[in-house]
C-alpha cells in the first residue's frame, strides 16, 4: 500500500503543475494510460478524478471517461487513511481473478456469498450502450440454478424504476428469490435533463437469505445482519 501511496501522490501533485490547465493533466495521465501505462496510481488517479467516480471504456477498450473540472480528486492524506484500511481489510483474504461467471458458480461452494452486478437490462440492451455488451437474461437466469443446486446463497442488483419507468424483465419465479427495491437518490441522469427523478434499484435475495432480511428494521443494515 506504501508504494501506491506514493506513487498516486506523484500524480495528484503534479496536476497543479499545469496551474489553470489542470484539466488537461488528466487526459495526459489517461492518454498513458490508454497507451500501455497501466499501473495502479493510474487507474486510481483516474478513478479518483473522473466524472461520478464512473469507469467507462470505448469499444477500442480505451478508457474514455471524462474528468470532473470541479475538483481536483482525493487528497493523498485522504486516500492512504482508507487505502491501509482496505489493505488490512483484504491482505490474506482476497483473491481477485478475471473469469467467466459461469466459471465462478462451478466454484462456488456452500457457505459462500455471491454477490453480482451484471450490466443492467436497461442500458445494456439499447441503441447507446453504456457496456461493451450485456448478459443474456435467459442465459443468466438458467445459469443461477447452480448456485441454488448448491445452496450457495447470492445477492443481485439488476435493474429497476425511475420517474415509474420499468427497466428489464424480472427474474424468473422459479428461482425462489425475492426481490426488494432499494432507494438509490434522485437520478443524476434525469437531473441534467432538469427532472428530479427518484432511482429505485433492485436487489433479489436467494431464498436462504430471505429470513434474515425480514427481521431487519432499515434498509442498510442488511449487510451488517450478514455478518
Amino acid at each position: 500500500p506504501q508504494t501506491l501511496i506514493e506513487d498516486y501522490s506523484s500524480i495528484w501533485e503534479e496536476q497543479f503543475t499545469y496551474g489553470e490547465e489542470h484539466v488537461q493533466h488528466f487526459y495526459d495521465v489517461r492518454d498513458r494510460f490508454n497507451n500501455g501505462e497501466k499501473t495502479p496510481a493510474n487507474m486510481l488517479y483516474l478513478l479518483a478524478r473522473c466524472v461520478k467516480g464512473a469507469v467507462r471504456y470505448g469499444k477500442n477498450g480505451n478508457f474514455n471517461q471524462s474528468p470532473d473540472k470541479r475538483r481536483h480528486g482525493t487528497n493523498p492524506r485522504t486516500l492512504a487513511s482508507n487505502v491501509y484500511e482496505i489493505s488490512h481489510l483484504l491482505k490474506g483474504k482476497a483473491k481477485f481473478q478475471a473469469l467467466d461467471y459461469h466459471d465462478i458458480f462451478e466454484m462456488a461452494r456452500p457457505g459462500d456469498l455471491v454477490y453480482m452486478d451484471p450490466p443492467y437490462q436497461g442500458v445494456s440492451n439499447v441503441r447507446d450502450n453504456r457496456y461493451l455488451a450485456g448478459v443474456p437474461f435467459d442465459e443468466f437466469a438458467d445459469a443461477l440454478e447452480i448456485l441454488n443446486r448448491k445452496g450457495v446463497d447470492y445477492l443481485i442488483s439488476y435493474d429497476g424504476v425511475c420517474g415509474g419507468k420499468k427497466y428489464g424483465e424480472d427474474l424468473p419465479d422459479s428461482l425462489h428469490c425475492k426481490k426488494i427495491m432499494l432507494n438509490a437518490g434522485l437520478s443524476s441522469q434525469a437531473l441534467l435533463l432538469g427532472r428530479k427523478s427518484t432511482t429505485f434499484e433492485a436487489l433479489y435475495i436467494s431464498e436462504a437469505l430471505i429470513p434474515i432480511f425480514s427481521q431487519l428494521p432499515q434498509q442498510l443494515s442488511l449487510m451488517e445482519a450478514m455478518a
